[in-house]
């Protein structure tokens, strides 16, 4: 696969890259780095629904990597947070945040995204040129995140800003310090709500128990530091490329303006198009198995292009036409299985109220720059602008 540090095509629309790589064989070994290293990709729908739920696919990646030398020096609650375990202890941890992304509590947070969507956009003086990502799609979901885990206004910037320093892709210097950043932020957070307890989600993860057993600190402090990078990067990437999506479909966009009621709908189609998350972290194999043809065998790391499976038409017609009116529901955007993005119904939430608000306040937006300037962030991990200037 192309360097994103260097590849501004392949940044710029990945899609054709990934249909070459599908329609060559759906999975297969390719380079992982400039080190001869190589690894398995899986590009296929159907594949990657299997891989993401294969338990012989292991995401415990502190065991694989435990014996191979690593040139970066991540935090632990980085390198070993709940993603990277399998059962039982990731199930033990899963469960102690699920309530707080289920449906009905994201129900209650509703006005408090209406509102802050709404406060956001007053700043967007009229007549003027409006960047989407800076003024709303990384502020909204940061604060509500940082809402519900208590963290004070006076230090969101600072903590979002490690925050996407973390996929600073070919900078490992820069990314090992964000995660001992963040990670000691979390720490000193934890401590003090310990000494001065509210009613936030990291409050109740302090005196969460399970089988009588409380939370270590380690476990704590990452997830912490998990709850807020999942709860805001994925969905500031969803709504700046939804947004885009929208603006270069007229068509799709004047559906959504004259009908609200197709917004939910609408959101799978928009995640499927352009998934947020473009590939997964590394799993790896603990015994043999085939994957669609292909034999893997055990050792040996596996990443799913989640945004290549999305466009896939053995299982989606037409995988490259924006169509609001197709079932996307099966698309793979925040994962299957066991790792499927607890935040799922929090960033769909975030996303409707938000373009639902644009879309009614501002009924003629539109691209302020060429697409061909638009400018997007130099990382495989994951897809999102750096900037999406419009017009009213």
């Amino acid at each position: 696969m192309p360097n994103p540090t260097d590849d501004l095509h392949f940044l710029r629309d990945p899609y054709p890259t990934y249909a070459t790589l599908r329609a060559a064989c759906p999975v297969q070994q390719v380079p992982t780095d400039s080190g001869g290293h190589t690894s398995y990709l899986v590009t296929g729908h159907a594949e990657a629904r299997a891989a993401l739920a294969d338990p012989r696919l292991s995401k415990d990646t502190a065991a694989f990597f435990a014996d191979k030398t690593s040139r970066q020096c991540l935090h632990p609650a980085v390198a070993h947070n709940m993603l990277a375990t399998d059962p039982p202890q990731h199930t033990r941890l899963r469960k102690l945040v699920t309530k707080a992304f289920a449906t009905g509590a994201v129900t209650e947070l509703r006005p408090f995204i209406a509102q802050t969507t709404q406060a956001l956009l007053t700043r967007w003086p009229a007549g003027e040129t409006f960047d989407f990502v800076a003024g709303l799609a990384v502020p909204l979901p940061v604060i509500v995140i940082c809402e519900l885990l208590g963290i004070p206004e006076e230090d969101r910037p600072t903590v979002q800003r490690w925050s996407g320093d973390l996929f600073a892709a070919g900078q490992p210097e820069i990314i090992d310090a964000a995660s001992h950043h963040l990670a000691d932020y979390m720490t000193n957070l934890v401590a003090t709500k310990r000494s001065a307890p509210g009613n936030t989600l990291l409050d109740r993860l302090i005196s969460a128990r399970d089988d009588d057993t409380h939370l270590t600190e380690e476990e704590l402090v990452s997830l912490a530091v998990l709850l807020f990078i999942a709860g805001h990067e994925t969905t500031t990437n969803f709504l700046g490329n939804a947004t885009l999506a929208l603006l270069q479909h007229p068509t799709a966009l004047r559906r959504l303006r004259e009908s609200p009621k197709d917004h939910p709908a609408a959101l799978d189609e928009l995640l499927r198009y352009d998934a947020p998350l473009s590939l997964t972290t590394f799993r790896y194999t603990t015994e043999p198995l085939t994957l669609g043809d292909v034999a893997i065998p055990t050792g040996t790391p596996v990443r799913i292009a989640l945004g290549a499976a999305n466009r896939d038409p053995q299982r989606f017609p037409e995988p490259d036409l924006l169509d609001l009116g197709r079932d996307a529901t099966a698309h793979l955007s925040f994962g299957h299985g066991i790792h499927r993005c607890l935040g799922a119904p929090l960033a769909k939430a975030e996303a409707e109220i938000a373009l639902r608000t644009v879309l009614t306040r501002h009924p003629h937006i539109r691209l302020a720059v060429p697409p061909a300037e638009l400018r997007w962030r130099r990382t495989r991990l994951v897809r999102g602008l750096t900037s999406l200037p419009v017009l009213a």
